[in-house]
């Protein structure tokens, strides 16, 4: 069969690969896309998305718990787990599905099978009907990464878990251990949490959540710890046995091990970029740790090769992965994009209390040589916070203080992921502590406490 020529191939639908995809489209330029499972990728059908769905009924049953404070009436509360999760699927099946209609809207071919690349400008796909060659002066790899799986503690979908397994329980757990407190970890610890199963975090790290403020880490493994959690910090599991129905774990920490009996371990130890079987090597690509290297533009180094999303590295982010297609079309095009600076892309954890944070830990401004003004406002200072039944929790700036550039923001609360975003505009326009000074924050509003949060920096905080 004759090669199908394309301006641009893009190797993966995740939210990297479908957004160039149809920036490239809506910049002129011809487009195939290939996808190997589901468009949309592992966000949309296996973790942004399905996970927020099922994190949404946790939080509604938790609310129900609740009816009592808001003078509300609720009795006979209980949950159907299976019914809960095909929400969650139909949420994910909803959304992929709206990507097929994107695609078809932009006119960018999709191609469902696997890649490989033979040499340079050139892809071949293996779909259900056979082989297709396709050539394209300019190839984006967005294949995304999968689950880290520790020498051991491999995942069985019984009784030892990843995050798919998780995402489509086969049990409700009673006694949960969940391995690492990143945002997976943390998330699936908080859902299972809520619906009742004894929950147990290991983080070989000396705190949970380890890649956020250290006051917020502290602030929510007191939440967590309230909730009924056990947080086990600077501890790494050094086996497990498994039997019918159960799995002892080896807990090592520096005061020895501990030995503990759970039905259901999730294991969320981090990701591996998917840069296997796609002849990258021959190619000349540089792979560092499982993650292609690039410069600033997501160029690989290999004439019309790039990478973007999570298989070129930190941080892991949706959001991260969308805006580099752009960036990437946008070039390719002959644009002028600006580069992305990781400084400013938030991070987010659905976890009860929320997290969120954009930009420099005060131990990383610190550590940098900034000379530096902080300030912090109590959820419990905000009277929209108390009305919404929401007083705790906290939102923490960060400036430098010769020039009152906003260095970092650090949140823990209700809905703080939705409150994020202001700072990161504040950013991206390069704002001072005079601008957010002098912005009027409606009222009544969370969003005050960010106001408040900046004032508090300079000693000039109103409701504390």
């Amino acid at each position: 069969m004759a090669a199908q020529n394309f301006d641009i191939v893009v190797i993966g639908a995740g939210p990297g690969g479908y957004v160039a995809a149809i920036r490239a489209s809506q910049l002129g330029q011809k487009v195939a896309i290939i996808e190997r499972e589901n468009l949309g990728g592992i966000c949309l059908n296996w973790g942004c998305i399905p996970t927020k769905a099922l994190l949404r009924s946790a939080e509604v049953f938790h609310l129900m718990h609740r009816a009592k404070e808001f003078g509300l009436s609720a009795t006979g509360i209980s949950y159907d787990l299976d019914a809960v999760v095909a929400r969650s699927r139909g949420v994910a099946k909803q959304l992929s599905g709206g990507i097929g209609h994107l695609m078809k809207k932009h006119k960018v071919t999709v191609f469902m099978g696997s890649a490989t690349l033979p040499k340079a400008g050139e892809v071949t796909v293996t779909t259900d009907k056979g082989i297709e060659t396709l050539t394209a002066k300019n190839i984006v790899l967005a294949t995304g990464a999968g689950a880290r799986e520790l020498p051991g503690l491999e995942a069985d979908g019984d009784l030892v878990w990843t995050y798919r397994h998780a995402l489509q329980p086969k049990r409700m757990p009673k006694k949960l251990l969940v391995i690492g407190s990143g945002a997976i970890g943390i998330e699936f610890a908080s859902f299972f949490n809520t619906l009742g199963a004894d929950t147990t975090v290991v983080e070989v790290m000396d705190r949970v959540l380890p890649v956020e403020d250290a006051e917020i880490s502290a602030f929510a493994k007191k939440a967590f710890v309230k909730q009924g959690m056990k947080i086990l910090e600077k501890t790494t599991v050094k086996k497990l046995d498994r039997a019918t129905g159960q799995v002892t774990a080896h807990l090592e920490s520096a005061s020895g091990t501990v030995i503990e009996t759970f039905d259901t371990v999730i294991s969320a130890v981090g990701i591996i970029g998917n840069v296997e079987g796609l002849g990258l090597e021959a190619l000349g690509v540089k792979i560092d740790r499982t993650h292609v290297v690039t410069d600033e533009f997501c160029r690989t180094g290999v004439a019309g090769l790039y990478a973007i999303g999570d298989i070129a590295g930190a941080p892991w982010l949706a959001h991260k992965a969308s805006h580099e297609g752009v960036m990437v079309a946008e070039l390719i095009a002959g644009g002028h994009p600006h580069p992305i600076k990781p400084n400013s892309i938030a991070g987010c954890t659905y976890c009860h209390p929320q997290v969120a944070s954009v930009g420099l830990t005060e131990a990383k401004a610190k550590e940098a040589g900034f000379d530096i003004k902080v300030g912090r406002f109590p959820f419990i200072g905000n009277g929209k916070a108390i009305a919404l039944g929401e007083a705790e929790g906290m939102i923490k700036t960060i400036f430098d203080a010769k020039t009152g550039e906003l260095l970092g923001a650090h949140m823990i609360g209700a809905e703080v992921t939705e409150l994020i975003q202001g700072y990161v505009i504040g950013r991206t326009l390069e704002t001072t502590e005079e601008d957010l000074m002098n912005t009027v924050f409606p009222h009544p509003t969370l969003s005050e406490m960010m106001h408040e949060s900046v004032l508090d920096a300079y000693g000039r905080a109103l409701h504390i």
